[in-house]
């Protein structure tokens, strides 16, 4: 296995493992529901079960609906990013990044659905007029993984601009 086949892979359960950490301390330490500020008002921690996808978006579709996009999909889609890791030999740094950081969220949220039935989320950011919806450290990972992909993607589009053929 190469050196970046091994540090994508630790990258990814880094990833995996501090999402699924925290959801443990939080089901076993909070309260459903719970208002706990940790700095000020701007960051409150709680918990709250989400059978949906992001904010709640899917809650409550059919059963079947829910197993084919909330579970079959993202784990198609997870599967075809480990594929092109190990596959493709000429992914940009950016990108491995960005497939470590969506596939150790993506897992975690998978993982959360296959055993409970439902994504623990926990964090919720209120900072001036922004506010975000509850969410947790697999939705942080995603985050992150999408902005390096697009880093990525605009690190490709200035390179074939500087380098026309």
């Amino acid at each position: 296995m190469k050196t970046k086949h091994v540090l994508t892979l630790t990258l990814i359960l880094i990833n995996l493992g501090c999402d699924q950490f925290s959801k443990e301390l939080v089901r076993h330490k909070v309260e459903n529901h719970a208002y706990i500020p940790l700095v000020k008002d701007n960051l409150i921690l709680t918990n709250v079960e989400n059978t949906g996808a992001a904010l709640g978006f899917g809650a409550n579709f059919s059963p079947w609906i829910k197993i084919i996009l909330l579970n079959f999909l993202p784990l198609l889609v997870l599967l075809v990013l480990i594929y092109r890791i190990f596959k493709k030999s000429n992914l940009d740094k950016w990108v491995l990044v960005a497939f470590a950081f969506l596939i150790g969220g993506g897992l975690g949220n998978l993982i959360d659905r296959f055993l409970y039935g439902s994504v623990t989320d926990f964090f919720h950011m209120r900072i001036g007029f922004l506010k975000t919806g509850i969410f947790n450290m697999a939705d942080v990972s995603v985050t992150i993984g999408a902005i390096c992909l697009l880093i990525a993607m605009l690190n490709t589009k200035k390179e074939s601009k500087l380098n026309p053929q």
